[in-house]
């Protein structure tokens, strides 16, 4: 009987160092241990975090010594499967989650694993991403995706769940106001899963007025120009024009920009909630006696944690958030450098990169009309801003 990797390619794409890249066959992982599954990677798509590593080879204390495949946001199929592994079967098509704990640490047994120091992470150093031809993963961290959900949406679960961990972290209730500070993907679904979790109003916040066009049609009841003003000037302007009263009950910053966290901490209401999920600078000015005086509780988020995948997975199936709507187009594995490319260019929202061994649908590609002005926005927004949690 034929080898399910007979003749299928392993092809890599590998960050070296800064802008140097290169494509290169490695072998074919194998499966070691019994609850492994061996899965084909069909899509993957790029995040905030690769395109970081990309341009500055680090982020934070994860530097970039050895050649590192990227990758990390992806779906495709299992092949193969370990001995002990019941919950899966050759065939199924899942959604990868690429970040394994030890599973013994107090934070894994507290149901925080996303906090395990021993955490084993896709394209964060020293560990390889999933951009390439195939992955070995644990089977719990494989997830079964339901027939009305395809691989190319199940590639962008992983964004999804850091939305999912964002907003319960935020403890969002039905009939409450949320306001996101952000447009780019994880805040863009920030407020469609805050919408799914039924706050009634939903502002999207951004600098880049394409951006919040976007945002209107996706899943915000309301938008925000934020201006180039001081931080409590800008944030009453936002409560006026979003009708928010007192303030919003929930703030979530999914930028990481230092202007877009100060205008948070005073467009929350009195005992409001406020949860940072966008990455930046290490160390801000932070108006921290608004904070204070208003009581507001105010929490981290990274990655995600137990259940969410699940929760993002649901939320596709049921049609509560249509990801699709997110992607821009899919490209070939071989064109992977100019997808990353054009996702720092702001040309477009979220990019798949087929696997090597996935053929593209006729007419596949990218809609990449974009004018120069578009482009200087979002150059402008890239240097205030950072990167989600992911």
């Amino acid at each position: 009987m034929a080898s399910p990797t007979e003749g299928k390619s392993n092809l890599s794409f590998i960050l070296n160092k800064p802008h140097d890249v290169c494509f290169a066959e490695r072998p074919i992982p194998a499966i070691k241990f019994p609850h492994d599954v061996l899965v084909a990677v069909n899509y993957t798509g790029i995040c905030g975090s690769d395109v970081h590593y990309y341009d500055h080879g680090a982020i934070g204390h994860f530097v970039v010594k050895d050649p590192m495949v990227l990758g990390h946001e992806s779906a495709g199929t299992v092949i193969a499967v370990g001995s002990a592994v019941t919950t899966l079967t050759v065939g199924d098509r899942i959604a990868l989650e690429p970040g394994y704990p030890c599973r013994r640490c107090n934070d894994c047994l507290g149901g925080q694993y996303n906090l395990c120091h021993e955490m084993v992470f896709a394209a964060t150093p020293p560990y390889d991403g999933t951009l390439a031809g195939f992955w070995v993963a644990p089977h719990d961290f494989c997830y079964k995706l339901p027939s009305n959900v395809s691989l190319q949406e199940g590639a962008l679960i992983e964004p999804l769940a850091v939305a999912v961990h964002i907003t319960k972290q935020a403890r969002v209730q039905p009939g409450q106001s949320v306001v996101v500070m952000g447009a780019g993907p994880v805040g863009l679904l920030c407020a469609a899963v805050a919408k799914s979790f039924g706050a009634t109003k939903v502002v999207q916040v951004d600098i880049v007025q394409s951006k919040l066009d976007f945002a209107r049609d996706f899943a915000a009841t309301h938008t925000y120009l934020s201006q180039r003003v001081p931080a409590q000037e800008n944030a009453a302007a936002l409560i006026a024009a979003a009708d928010l009263g007192a303030g919003a009950d929930v703030v979530i910053d999914a930028s990481g920009a230092e202007p877009s966290i100060q205008t948070s901490l005073h467009v929350v209401r009195m005992g409001g909630t406020y949860v940072q999920g966008g990455m930046g600078k290490s160390d801000i000015t932070f108006p921290i006696m608004a904070l204070c005086l208003k009581e507001v509780t105010a929490r981290g988020s990274f990655r995600y944690g137990s259940g969410d995948y699940r929760l993002a997975i649901e939320l596709v199936a049921a049609g509560r958030v249509d990801v699709k709507k997110l992607i821009s187009g899919t490209v070939a594995f071989t064109d992977a450098e100019d997808a990353f490319k054009k996702v720092k260019e702001g040309q477009v929202i979220k990019i798949l990169i087929a696997g090597p061994n996935e053929k593209l649908e006729e007419g596949a590609g990218l809609d990449t009309t974009v004018d120069a002005a578009k482009i200087k926005e979002a150059e402008a927004a890239e240097e205030e801003g950072g990167a989600a949690c992911c």
